[in-house]
C-alpha cells in the first residue's frame, strides 16, 4: 500500500482501485450510494478488482469507505474519497479535478483522499489527451458534489425533523441548523443519506463563483510530497510476484520483418530465459506491437544485455527508401503547388492578380519525438481469459481495447491499473507497449514487464509530424495584407489508422490553419498530400506547433516588409474585437460555448506586451524581443520572448512573458506550472528538436543527439499572467507551447537581422 502522511491530518492513502471492490466494501459499511442525474458516469456493474500499485490496495479502500457516486465515497468517520479518473503526469489532474467536486460538496480538503481509477467506461472518457480533462468534466464533477451535498442536507433535516431550507452545509464538512448551534458531520449523516432518493438535476443548487473555496484558488499538487520523496508511484516501480522482464529488438524500419535470428550468444547471458518472436503488425499499424524479437529474462540487465547480443537479419521493406533530406525536398515542392482547399474567404486569386507588393515565405518544421522522462513500460499478467495490466498510460480504456483485440478477449476481461506517468506528452495514450507485455505474458504463462530503453523510446516513437508550409500575401500601401494564402504539407496522423491517408484530417486543419485570426478580406488555406514513412502521432499541442510557427513568423515578416513595429502591426492584423468564422472545419465545441473571440486574443497580446515593456527596450546588437499569439484548445495565449545572441550564435533566453485566457481556471497553481513547462518544452523543440531518418531508420537515439533544453538553454525566468474570465474552462496543458517557437525566432530576427524559417535553430547557425 502507498501512503502519504500529511502534517496535522489523517493518514492519506493513494491507491488504484476497481469500482466493484470500491462499491462492495463501502456498501458493507453503511454505503451512501447515488447516481448523478444525466451525468455520463452512472454507476453500473464492473469486473472484479485486483490490487493496484500497492498490495491489497482495493481491499483496504473498500473496507474503509463508502460510495455516494462513481466519483466520491464518504466514510462514516467523515473521510471523503474522490476518484481521479484521469492520468497524472505532472498535469495536475489528480488535484484539479477532485477539488472541483470537493468544492461543491463543501468538503474539507484536509479530509479528502484521492483514489486512482482503473480503466472503466463508467467514468466516461479517461483519455488524458487534448487538454480537455477540466473542460469536459467541470460540470459533471460539480453536479456530483452538489448532489451529494443536497442529500446530506436532506438527511440532516430528516434527522432533526426540520425543513430542508433550515439546513445548510456550512461550516465546511458539516450540515448546520440555521436556527440553532446544532451541526452534524458528513460521516454521521452518511448512513441516513444513503437511504434517500437521488435528487433530480433541477433540484440542485450550485455555488456561485464568489462562494468557491477551491475552484480558482491555487493549491499544490496532492501528491507532491510522495513524488519529491521518491515513493514508488510510477510504472517503472511496479513489481508482481514471479514477474519476468522483456527487452524487445524492434525492426529498425517501420514495417520491417525478421528474416533470420541467431540467439545463441543471447541465451548464454546469465538470467536470460528465452527469446520469443513477436508477429509483425498488419497494416494499418495503429497501436499494434511493431514486431521483432523479445528477450525474456529474470532481470532488466540480463534482458538488455541479451538483446544486445542478438544477431538479427532484417527485411526492412518499402520504407527502407525513406531518407529525411530527400523527403524534405518532396514536401517543399508539394507546398509550392496548389493543394486541396481547406477554407476560402473572398477571392485571393483575383487580389494576387492585381500585382502590387507580394511577400512569399517558406517554413519547415521537422519530426519530433516525445522523449518523456520515463520511457514506455508496462506489466501484464494473463490468467486464462482474464488479463491485468499495470501501466503509466494516458488512456486505460485504450489499453483495455487494444489488449483485448490482440488476445482475442472481451474488453471487460481486461483490467488496467493506472500508475503515475513520468511524462507523457501524448506518447502514452498509444498503448502498443502495454499490448507487447500482454502478448508476451500469454506466450510465457507468467507476468511480464516490458521496458523500453531511452533508445527504444526515441527510435520507435509515434513521431510528431514533419511539415512544410508556403505563405503568400499581397500588401496594400499601408502594408496591410489584402490577400493571404497558406499551404501546409505533412504526413497526417490519420496514416496511423489508414495506410492510404495522405491529407490532414479536420482536426489537424482546425489547429491554427483553417483560418487565421487576422482581418484579411481575401484568404485561402490549403493542404497538400504527403505519404508517411514512420509512425505519426499526436504530441503536446499537435499540429498547432508547426502551424503557429508559420503563421506567426509570417506575420512578423510582413511587419518588417511594411516597416512597422511587430507588435503594433500584429495588433493591426488582429483588428477589432469580433467573433471569427472558423469555417467548415472548426474544432468541436465552436459556437455558443466556445466561439472564436478575437477580443480575448487581443487582450492577451496587450497584456504580454505590457508586462514585457514592449517598445521600451531597444532591439539589435544581439538582443531583441519577439511576440506570437495563438488560440488552441479554446485558450488564448500570447508570449513575448526576450533573447540574447552572442557572436558565436549562442542564444540565451533571459525572459518569457506569457498571458493566457483559459476561461475559468480550476487551479491557478497547476496552470502556471503547465505554462512554465510549456515555455521550456517549446524552447526545446525550437532550439534542437529534430528527428531524421536514413534508409528508413531513425538517426537519433538518446539525449546526446536528440537534446532537450538544459538549464543554460531554458528560459531563465517565465512570467505567466492569467486573465480572469467567466468563460467556460478551456485547455491548459498544451496551449502554452505553440507561441514559443515563433516568438523565439521573431526575437532572434530583432536581435540579429537573420530570419529563421526552418526549425530547429541549429539548422540556422544558432545554438
Amino acid at each position: 500500500m502507498i501512503t502519504q502522511e500529511k502534517t496535522g491530518m489523517e493518514k492519506m492513502t493513494i491507491e488504484n482501485v476497481s469500482r466493484r471492490s470500491f462499491l462492495q466494501g463501502m456498501l458493507a459499511t453503511s454505503a451512501f450510494v447515488l447516481c448523478v442525474g444525466k451525468s455520463p458516469l452512472l454507476a453500473k456493474a464492473a469486473r472484479n478488482g485486483a490490487p493496484g500499485l500497492g498490495e491489497g490496495a482495493a481491499g483496504s479502500v473498500g473496507a474503509s469507505a463508502f460510495h455516494p457516486s462513481v466519483y466520491v465515497g464518504i466514510h462514516t468517520d467523515g473521510m471523503v474519497y474522490i476518484v481521479a479518473h484521469r492520468s497524472e503526469m505532472g498535469n495536475g489532474v489528480r488535484t484539479s479535478l477532485p477539488r472541483i467536486l470537493a468544492d461543491e460538496l463543501d468538503a474539507d480538503w484536509s479530509r479528502v483522499i484521492v483514489v486512482q481509477a482503473d480503466g472503466d467506461a463508467a467514468y466516461g472518457s479517461q483519455d488524458t489527451d487534448g487538454s480537455h480533462s477540466v473542460r469536459e468534466f467541470f460540470e459533471p464533477l460539480r453536479e456530483a458534489g452538489a448532489t451529494a451535498r443536497l442529500m446530506l442536507v436532506r438527511a440532516a433535516a430528516q434527522q432533526w425533523g426540520i425543513p430542508e431550507s433550515q439546513c445548510v452545509a456550512d461550516p465546511v464538512h458539516f450540515v448546520s441548523d440555521k436556527s440553532s448551534s446544532r451541526k452534524l458531520g458528513y460521516g454521521e449523516l452518511a448512513a441516513l443519506a444513503a437511504k434517500l432518493p437521488v435528487p433530480k438535476k433541477e433540484e440542485l443548487k450550485f455555488k456561485s463563483p464568489t462562494e468557491w473555496r477551491y475552484i480558482g484558488k491555487p493549491a499544490p499538487g496532492y501528491d507532491v510530497t510522495d513524488v519529491c520523496s521518491g515513493k514508488p508511484l510510477f510504472g517503472m516501480d511496479v513489481r508482481v510476484d514471479g514477474m519476468l522482464y522483456a527487452a524487445i529488438a524492434h525492426p529498425p524500419v517501420l514495417g520491417g520483418k525478421v528474416k533470420s535470428v541467431d540467439d545463441s550468444a543471447t541465451l548464454k547471458v546469465i538470467g536470460v530465459k528465452k527469446t520469443i518472436p513477436i508477429d509483425p503488425f498488419k497494416p494499418p499499424h495503429a497501436f499494434q506491437p511493431l514486431g521483432g524479437v523479445a528477450v525474456i529474462a529474470d532481470n532488466t540487465f540480463a534482458a538488455f544485455k541479451g538483446r544486445k547480443n542478438l544477431k538479427v537479419e532484417w527485411d526492412n521493406g518499402s520504407n527502407a527508401s525513406y531518407n529525411s533530406a530527400e523527403y524534405k525536398k518532396e514536401l517543399q515542392q508539394t507546398a509550392r503547388q496548389p493543394g486541396k482547399v481547406v477554407h476560402t474567404v473572398g477571392d485571393p486569386d483575383a487580389e494576387f492578380a492585381k500585382g502590387g507588393k507580394i511577400v512569399e515565405a517558406e517554413y519547415f518544421a521537422p519530426h519530433l519525438a516525445h522523449a518523456s522522462m520515463e520511457p514506455p513500460v508496462a506489466v501484464a499478467d494473463v490468467q486464462g481469459e482474464k488479463v491485468t495490466v499495470w501501466s503509466p498510460t494516458q488512456n486505460p480504456q485504450g489499453v483495455q481495447e487494444e489488449v483485448a483485440k490482440a488476445l482475442g478477449l472481451k474488453k471487460e476481461n481486461i483490467t488496467c491499473h493506472v500508475t503515475f506517468l513520468g511524462g507523457g506528452f501524448g506518447r502514452k495514450s498509444k498503448p502498443d507497449y502495454a499490448v507487447e507485455a500482454a502478448v508476451l505474458s500469454k506466450k510465457t504463462g507468467k507476468p511480464v514487464k516490458v521496458i523500453w530503453s531511452r533508445e527504444d523510446d526515441i527510435k520507435f516513437d509515434y513521431f510528431h509530424s514533419v511539415a512544410a508550409m508556403y505563405m503568400k500575401a499581397a500588401l496594400d500601401d499601408s502594408g496591410k495584407p489584402t490577400a493571404w494564402l497558406q499551404r501546409s504539407v505533412f504526413p497526417p496522423i490519420g496514416s496511423t489508422f489508414n495506410a492510404t491517408e495522405v491529407y490532414g484530417g479536420a482536426g489537424e486543419m482546425s489547429m491554427g490553419w483553417s483560418v487565421v485570426p487576422f482581418e484579411v478580406p481575401n484568404f485561402q488555406s490549403e493542404n497538400g498530400q504527403a505519404v508517411a514513412h514512420v509512425r505519426i502521432g499526436w504530441l503536446r499541442s499537435v499540429a498547432n506547433i508547426y502551424h503557429a510557427f508559420a503563421v506567426q513568423s509570417f506575420a512578423n515578416e510582413l511587419a518588417y516588409a511594411a516597416n512597422r513595429d511587430p507588435y503594433d502591426y500584429l495588433m493591426t492584423l488582429i483588428g477589432s474585437a469580433r467573433t471569427l468564422d472558423v469555417g467548415p472545419q472548426g474544432p468541436p465545441g465552436v459556437g455558443e460555448k466556445y466561439p472564436y473571440d478575437i477580443g480575448r486574443l487581443r487582450r492577451v497580446a496587450e497584456i504580454a506586451a505590457e508586462k514585457a515593456n514592449w517598445g521600451k527596450k531597444k532591439s539589435g546588437k544581439g538582443s531583441g524581443m519577439g511576440i506570437a499569439v495563438h488560440r488552441s484548445f479554446f485558450s488564448y495565449v500570447a508570449s513575448v520572448v526576450e533573447v540574447e545572441v552572442d557572436d558565436r550564435g549562442v542564444v540565451r533566453i533571459p525572459h518569457v512573458y506569457t498571458a493566457v485566457d483559459a476561461g475559468i481556471v480550476a487551479n491557478p497553481e497547476m496552470l502556471r506550472s503547465q505554462f512554465e513547462g510549456a515555455a521550456v518544452f517549446g524552447t526545446s523543440l525550437a532550439r534542437t528538436g529534430e528527428i531524421t531518418a536514413t534508409a528508413g531508420a531513425i538517426d537519433q537515439s538518446n539525449f546526446y543527439d536528440y537534446q532537450v533544453a538544459r538549464m543554460n538553454d531554458a528560459p531563465r525566468q517565465v512570467d505567466v499572467h492569467i486573465v480572469e474570465s467567466t468563460a467556460p474552462p478551456a485547455g491548459v496543458g498544451e496551449p502554452g507551447v505553440p507561441p514559443i517557437a515563433p516568438a523565439i525566432c521573431n526575437a532572434i530576427y530583432a536581435a540579429t537581422g537573420k530570419r529563421v524559417r526552418e526549425l530547429p535553430l541549429t539548422r540556422n547557425g544558432f545554438s
